[in-house]
């Protein structure tokens, strides 16, 4: 098959495939996640049954597409973060305020029988430890600067973070959320640092 053929082809299912995703999440953003059907995704996208069954054999397995996409997007995000020029303290803060902010709205559009049923499996602890990861490196580069506490070491210091946001879920707001990430970078640093 010539390769402008070959990249039409997948070009077009990758359309339907992210179509099938964005749908299905809209469905049971409306009626809920017991309430979604094959038929309802494959009615609503235009899409024969057939072909919707040639993507995915249920709507579990598309929502937790959707869910890896998202992780995907989110990490993709915090790396950017991570990665860009500058201090390595405001790089810190940024990658953590906006990872809180991730976990913050997180809770609030998701139902808790949707997060019982994404947020497990291995892809979601791989996405864990890529965010100790990168949390742990830009620990050692704060501490390279000597603005990081030493009792402890840094992977420690790594999970004292995602563990600490994490509460950043139960938050009713945005303000309350990046004061939590005030108090957890307070917390890294050396004792009597201000």
């Amino acid at each position: 098959m010539p390769k402008l053929w070959t990249d039409t082809i997948e070009a077009h299912r990758q359309t339907v495939r992210q179509t099938i995703l964005d749908t299905t999440w809209a469905l049971v953003a409306e009626r809920g996640l017991l309430s979604v059907t094959m038929s309802q995704i494959a009615e609503r996208t235009g899409i024969g049954r057939a072909t919707l069954y040639k993507y995915f054999p249920d709507v579990e397995a598309i929502l937790l597409a959707c869910h890896e996409h998202h992780v995907t997007e989110h990490l993709g995000r915090l790396a950017a973060l991570a990665d860009q020029p500058g201090d390595a303290d405001e790089r810190l803060k940024a990658v953590l305020a906006a990872y809180a902010l991730i976990t913050h709205h997180r809770a609030r559009h998701g139902a808790e029988e949707l997060g019982a049923l994404l947020h497990r499996g291995a892809h979601v602890d791989r996405a864990q430890q890529q965010i100790v990861d990168l949390f742990r490196d830009l620990l050692i580069d704060v501490g390279a600067a000597g603005r990081l506490r030493t009792d402890v070491a840094p992977e420690e210091l790594a999970n004292y973070c995602l563990h600490a946001l994490t509460a950043a879920g139960s938050l009713r707001s945005e303000t309350a959320v990046r004061r939590l990430v005030e108090v957890t970078v307070t917390g890294l640093r050396p004792p009597g640092a201000t």
